[in-house]
């Protein structure tokens, strides 16, 4: 296993189920953005991305929130785009919620002279790396056996020095290879597959002198 969808290069798409190739994408402006950078709605749209469709009262239930305020910012995702009722569910008094599946684009830099939109990067930007550290923090703790534990990897490269553009180059091979092995819509699943996260962070690093 490796490190929303969810890759920032300056640019991170988030991570879903359907190949990106299958289906649109949305390329987060500043408005999305702001209706989107909050820790609960992140959480939300999570829940909802990786294990489907839920009512308020399950959402509330598993984030341990109220569940009106959870209505709420369901409304909230819901005006913004990100999340739609499931068809054929729910009744006048609960509505079934799931994640829209389109491959969300999020350029960092498009907000870099942008005071009105800055915070709200910074909020979302913060929120993404805190879900990814507990997705694998949930990995650590569970008991998995140990043919899984021998096919997950926390792997990192120290010894990279690049230019800009020879790391835009690196992040889009990468986001290929897993494209690659992401199967096209409809297909069943081998026999004993179960859903895997792979998070994908690579980013520069400020160089700082030895000891004095």
């Amino acid at each position: 296993m490796t490190d929303e969808p969810e890759h920032t290069e300056p640019e991170h798409a988030e991570p879903e189920h359907t190949p990106a190739a299958a289906r649109p994408t949305r390329r987060i402006d500043a408005r999305s953005l702001r209706g989107l950078a909050h820790p609960l709605r992140m959480s939300i749209l999570e829940v909802l991305a990786l294990d489907g469709p839920a009512t308020a009262t399950h959402l509330s239930r598993r984030l341990g929130e109220n569940t009106g305020t959870v209505s709420w910012h369901l409304r909230h995702l819901a005006e913004h785009g990100y999340i739609e009722e499931e068809p054929g569910r729910g009744t006048k008094r609960e509505r079934w919620w799931r994640a829209v599946r389109d491959a969300k684009l999020l350029d960092a830099a498009e907000f870099h002279d942008d005071p009105g939109t800055r915070d709200a990067l910074a909020v979302y930007l913060r929120q993404l790396a805190q879900q990814f550290f507990a997705r694998t923090v949930t990995y650590l703790d569970e008991n998995w056996d140990g043919e899984w534990q021998h096919a997950a990897t926390f792997s990192d490269w120290r010894d990279l020095r690049m230019t800009p553009a020879q790391l835009a180059r690196l992040n889009k091979d990468l986001m290929d290879v897993v494209a690659r092995h992401t199967p096209a819509p409809g297909t069943e699943p081998d026999p004993g597959a179960l859903p895997v996260i792979v998070q994908i962070q690579s980013f520069p690093r400020r160089e700082r002198g030895g000891p004095a």
